[in-house]
């Protein structure tokens, strides 16, 4: 159990965290037989499933440990929560009267099953069971990506969890008494569980966390669940803590805000908008400039210790960090410091104010085009780096280890943020709110809650481009980006970097696999990376001229003091209201 103490609230919370362990923790009578192989292989059998969480799922062996980690969790955080001595039903639902369920994706859904398992087992019956989890749980969506909607299969289920396939089959029994179901609602469709389809039926709310991920929630992906219970769905969009986010990792900035306009911006974020007066204020945005300067050596200094890479404090922090996926389009960021870079060899880039780009980023194990574009841009940096003759004007780097602790010394040194989604893709992020809480600029699509960061801070105080959710929707009727790339030779140049041996990728062929995941099948350039390439580089280039002025100062002030609906105390409090009833 791990305390989580409120700020200034005399509130302490609980975290509690599960490991699993052997039954038997140490078999003597198998140690004195000299069988201590066995002994390890049964230990490892057990901790394996708290050891390492998402682990490889592209095998059969990482899905069956994936469904174990998600089963033990919530079956260990529900029984927690159940009376120690059974005293029948009654005593049972009483003891979580005072309880609520929230689904954090489709990850912890069993929980339904094994709630209804749990109260079966306290003489609860099926149907009272099934009416208390469609009052007490709640689902929250965070991802429109059909590969991240869970689904299980038939056979793995009956194999590792025989009672909660049985509730499941109960559960689509019961879902098709109440209504003759839409095959796109059907919890169970050729013996594939679909979790989010499980989630939905057995939950009292349903939400998004931004408002253009909630229409699109409701107009597409779950359109027909939405049609049959419209009041299901609501939007919360995702909120940030400023205590961690601004007043620990950018305590002298947050000194120069309490200073103004007192403490109380530490709890109720919306109070930075008084801050809109100092705008003009030459002390106050000297002030600014200077510590965000002060952060920017910081974060340099520790680059350089860690990654072995010199960034001068004084170029520009253009910075993406975040999962490496490829709908987040960190390889449209990598081609263009690729095209900037042969701009600026052949001479044809004259003016361009100096610039660091910081990549933070992680893939998923069994993720190789992800895996690609990380070493595509590692080799994109060796080559840039170790070039003495724009040495001056730009360096790469990608942060071998991004973790949080890296996030809290990077959102309040970064002048670039880029959140340069394909729209309609991002569900939220929280990064972009990290970065606008500390005063940096978004480089970025309309996408997720950038769309509300520019209504907030003002889409003129940000670099905005690419196509939107509705011209997304036209172009992928008739898109072809061959036909894009023979018409555009800088970018057919660039592009051809993955192919032509100007970069390795040591014999694997994940270039070349990358290269017609762009270009070739009905799928070719999913994300509109080439489509967007462009605008993309227009707006760049733009905001590189722009960068130094008192107009851009004004800009990442505007988008700090315009923060404070991103706050995650905003977001609990809608959560109690709109969705738990408290």
């Amino acid at each position: 159990d791990m305390p989580v103490i409120g700020y200034k609230s005399g509130k302490v919370n609980t975290l509690r965290l599960w490991q699993s362990e052997p039954i038997e923790r140490f078999n003597f009578a198998l140690f004195d037989g000299m069988q201590g192989e066995k002994i390890a292989q049964t230990s490892f059998q057990a901790t394996q499933i708290t050891d390492v969480l998402y682990p490889n799922d592209s095998t059969e062996e990482g899905r069956s440990l994936r469904l174990r980690q998600e089963y033990f969790l919530v079956s260990a955080s529900l029984q927690s929560l159940f009376p120690k001595e059974k005293q029948g039903g009654r005593y049972a639902l009483n003891a979580l009267q005072g309880c609520v369920f929230q689904l954090n994706d489709t990850h912890p859904v069993l929980a339904i099953p094994e709630c209804i398992r749990l109260l079966e087992e306290n003489g609860v019956c099926f149907e009272n069971a099934l009416a208390f989890c469609k009052e007490r749980f709640h689902f929250t969506n965070h991802t429109i990506l059909g590969e991240a909607l869970e689904t299980w299969g038939k056979d793995t289920l009956q194999a590792i969890l025989p009672d909660i396939w049985g509730i499941i089959v109960r559960l689509q029994e019961q879902e098709d008494k109440e209504n003759i179901s839409h095959q796109d609602t059907k919890i169970i469709k050729n013996d594939v569980v679909h979790m989010a389809n499980l989630a939905i039926y057995a939950s009292r709310k349903v939400n998004g966390v931004a408002k253009l991920h909630t229409e699109i929630l409701k107009k597409e992906t779950f359109k027909e669940w939405y049609a049959r219970f419209p009041e299901k769905f609501e939007n919360v969009t995702n909120g940030i803590t400023p205590r961690r986010w601004l007043l620990l990792n950018n305590p002298k900035w947050a000194n120069e805000i309490t200073a103004r306009i007192g403490e109380g911006w530490q709890s109720d974020l919306g109070q930075l908008s008084l801050l809109e007066k100092y705008m003009q204020d030459e002390q106050f945005c000297r002030a600014f400039i200077h510590i965000k300067q002060e952060n920017k050596t910081r974060l340099a200094e520790y680059i350089q210790r860690t990654e072995g890479v010199d960034i001068s404090p004084k170029f520009i922090f253009d910075v993406q960090i975040k999962r490496l996926h490829e709908y987040k389009r960190q390889l449209l960021n990598a081609f263009s410091i690729a095209y900037i870079y042969q701009a600026l060899k052949s001479g044809e880039l004259q003016t361009f104010q100096p610039t660091a780009f910081i990549f933070g980023a992680k893939a998923a194990a069994g993720y190789k085009n992800a895996k690609a574009i990380i070493k595509y841009i590692n080799e994109l940096a060796k080559t840039i780096n170790q070039d003495q003759s724009v040495a001056d004007k730009i360096k790469v780097v990608f942060l071998q280890n991004y973790n949080v602790s890296y996030a809290e010394k990077i959102v309040c040194a970064a002048d670039v943020s880029e959140q340069i989604s394909m729209a309609g893709m991002e569900a939220s992020g929280t990064g972009n709110m990290k970065f606008m809480l500390n005063g940096t600029v978004t480089l970025g699509t309309m996408d997720g809650a950038n769309v509300e960061i520019c209504e907030q801070a003002g889409k003129e105080n940000n670099y905005i481009f690419g196509a939107t959710v509705e011209e997304v929707a036209k172009i992928k009727n008739n898109y072809n980006p061959e036909e894009i790339l023979k018409n555009n030779i800088k970018l057919k140049k660039v592009v051809q970097t993955l192919i032509d041996g100007t970069f390795s990728d040591g014999g694997t062929g994940m270039f070349e696999i990358l290269y017609q995941s762009l270009l070739s099948g009905k799928d070719a350039d999913r994300y509109l990376v080439l489509y967007d390439f462009d605008e993309y580089i227009r707006t760049k280039l733009l905001l590189n001229s722009d960068y130094g002025s008192e107009a851009f100062t004004i800009k990442c002030l505007q988008n700090a003091i315009h923060a404070g609906v991103f706050s995650s105390d905003r977001a609990i409090c809608e959560y109690a209201e709109k969705i738990w009833g408290f």
